[in-house]
């Protein structure tokens, strides 16, 4: 990591893959950003550096590296993977930590307050400038991502088929629709469009409040 880079990222501004912090704020809210890229396509969370890309620089080099290394090793859960670059910019240190994308997703906030359940911790990933809370629908891709488990053999049935026909109408469709139009169980109705993603037949999207809606492949 030089000057160079460091210079494309800024002004490049936030995006899937950048994420500015004006200084170490918490070790949740950081944990939040790292995870959040480790469980979509990685990127950079740059630590000293304000949203309109005003460089404010970082107080101490070793405490804020200490910080990062304390979040990432307590505060989530399998713990990410990352590197810490310090680059001097107009006379000021910035902070930048690179996550790479992981292959043992989904990562969460570890809460040493309650058991480590899939079904209640917060599993956090990108979207477009954000990170967002994950929904089930996409906390259970995420899980099937890393098994390597293909999905072979699918046959196509009823759901599917209306599933088929309200997205040639309406080109989205979620959980709660899928489930009173068939007259399925929401736990039904999920399982359903998870199966078409892993198809390839869909694809799904979630939107910054984390809820996911689908869409045709392609």
């Amino acid at each position: 990591m030089n000057r160079k880079k460091i210079f494309e990222l800024i002004e490049g501004g936030e995006n899937l893959y950048v994420e500015f912090k004006q200084r170490f704020s918490s070790y949740e809210k950081i944990a939040k950003e790292m995870m959040a890229f480790a469980n979509t396509r990685g990127g950079y969370l740059l630590i000293g550096v304000d949203d309109d890309k005003t460089i404010y620089g970082i107080e101490s080099e070793k405490s804020d590296l200490e910080l990062i290394e304390k979040t990432a090793r307590e505060f989530i859960e399998p713990p990410v993977e990352y590197s810490t670059f310090v680059v001097p910019v107009k006379n000021k240190e910035i902070l930048a930590v690179e996550i790479k994308e992981s292959n043992i997703k989904p990562h969460r906030l570890q809460d040493y307050q309650q058991n480590l359940d899939l079904n209640t911790a917060l599993v956090y990933v990108r979207i477009n400038d954000k990170s967002v809370q994950a929904s089930k629908e996409m906390i259970k891709l995420l899980q099937t991502q890393s098994s390597g488990v293909s999905l072979k053999n699918y046959s196509l049935g009823k759901n599917e088929k209306i599933v088929f026909e309200y997205l040639d109408k309406y080109e989205t469709i979620t959980v709660k629709t899928l489930c009173k139009i068939a007259n399925i169980s929401e736990r039904r109705a999920s399982r359903t469009l998870i199966k078409l993603v892993r198809a390839n037949i869909l694809l799904i999207h979630i939107n910054d409040r984390g809820e996911s809606y689908f869409t045709y492949a392609g």
